[in-house]
């Protein structure tokens, strides 16, 4: 690393964005640790905008590689990446950008067997999923830590986001009246939430990334205090073919 970048550097990185927000609101930033789970088209920009605006620590999940379809969409990922995991590509990519952020990266499918090693200590999780089993799993064990969850879901151009915090009124699985809620996640339970989530869904780049970016700045929020946050029932919808559908509902 070039001597300029030693002992400062960090607070030239985040220089721009310091009359958003105090140090003292940053400093909390700097000593926050969050788990995106997910490195693909949410998660991609998610990890690029929390390393870029300085987060301290960063969990990294993904089980999957990089493939010539996530090209459309998968910011991390370039031809020299094809066949590569994700979730290394991600740390690496981390390293680059800001290399004051710790990362710890896991290439692991999420279960209930490993998802409380996972969340650990972490400040905040962030939902990059693109299944409603491993969203109930991290929801479920994120509450029981006390610790706010980040969703975030597309389909084609539409996309949606919003927070459940530990007093949040509704949890995950209330807010969408899932097949799991109130149950035990038996295999039952497990084959209901499989057939929620069917066929591979249609995408195109900037609905993830704009996601990825709104997901990034809801958690920066929740650690600084600054602004106010997407908090469930509360929700923020979208599609990209209309401009016009940008709109704050309550579920």
């Amino acid at each position: 690393m070039p001597t300029r970048y030693i002992g400062d550097g960090y607070w030239e990185i985040a220089s721009r964005q310091m009359s958003i927000v105090t140090r003292s609101e940053q400093e909390r930033f700097k000593d926050a640790k969050i788990t995106v789970i997910g490195c693909g088209g949410i998660g991609g920009e998610t990890i690029e905008m929390l390393a870029r605006m300085g987060i301290g620590e960063l969990v990294l999940v993904d089980e999957d590689a990089f493939d010539l379809s996530n090209l459309n969409r998968q910011t991390l990922a370039s031809i020299a990446d094809l066949g590569l995991d994700k979730n290394a590509v991600a740390a690496e990519k981390v390293r680059l950008i800001n290399p004051y952020v710790k990362v710890t990266s896991y290439n692991e499918h999420v279960d209930q067997s490993n998802i409380d090693k996972i969340i650990g200590d972490s400040d905040i999780v962030i939902d990059a999923l693109d299944n409603v089993l491993t969203r109930v799993i991290v929801s479920r064990k994120a509450k029981e830590k006390g610790i706010p969850y980040i969703h975030g879901a597309i389909h084609g151009t539409l996309g949606q986001i919003t927070v459940f915090l530990p007093n949040s009124e509704k949890s995950y699985e209330e807010m969408f009246n899932l097949p799991s809620l109130g149950k035990e996640l038996n295999e039952e339970t497990i084959d209901d939430l499989k057939n929620v989530t069917s066929g591979v869904p249609p995408v195109i780049g900037p609905t993830p990334n704009l996601i990825g970016c709104l997901e990034a700045m809801e958690a920066y929020k929740i650690i600084t205090g600054v602004g106010k946050v997407t908090v469930a029932p509360k929700i923020l919808t979208f599609d990209l073919l209309d401009l016009s559908s940008f709109f704050m509902d309550e579920l």
